[in-house]
């Protein structure tokens, strides 16, 4: 049977995996211009994987809320964007550098997606709280 507290905690599975979405779109707009990572190499876009929360699989075959967790963060296989400027450091012979595969529009329209998915997941803890309160109060 589900309960309002299987639902709290679907959404606050959901706010960690917004918040994570919000914390890596920040990372990729910050290292939009970085031509050169640890590894030599630009640096790629990362974008989050989310997955059903097995810990709830219960409350999911009784038809209850099932929560979200981050599966994994992982790199944009996409290629990286070319430029001519041969007075930078990391061009080639050619004079092109390699710039990450980022495109801040895209990030900033992930992170609004991730907030706004956020702000929702509060008010509905926000509006079962509210319901227990007052079925709490009834009972008085």
């Amino acid at each position: 049977m589900p309960t309002l507290t299987s639902a709290i905690a679907a959404s606050a599975s959901a706010l960690n995996a917004e918040r994570t979405r919000v914390e890596v779109a920040v990372s990729n707009i910050a290292n939009a211009d970085s031509t050169r990572g640890p590894n030599g190499q630009p640096y790629r876009r990362r974008d989050v994987m989310l997955q059903p929360d097995e810990q709830s699989a219960f409350d999911s075959t009784l038809g209850g809320a099932v929560g979200v967790r981050v599966a994994s963060v992982v790199e944009d296989r996409a290629p990286f964007q070319q430029r001519y400027e041969p007075s930078h450091p990391d061009a080639d012979e050619n004079g092109y550098v390699s710039l990450p595969n980022v495109d801040p529009n895209t990030e900033m329209v992930d992170m609004i997606g991730a907030s706004r998915a956020y702000q929702a997941n509060l008010a509905a803890i926000s509006i079962i709280r509210d319901m227990l309160q007052k079925a709490l109060d009834l009972g008085r």
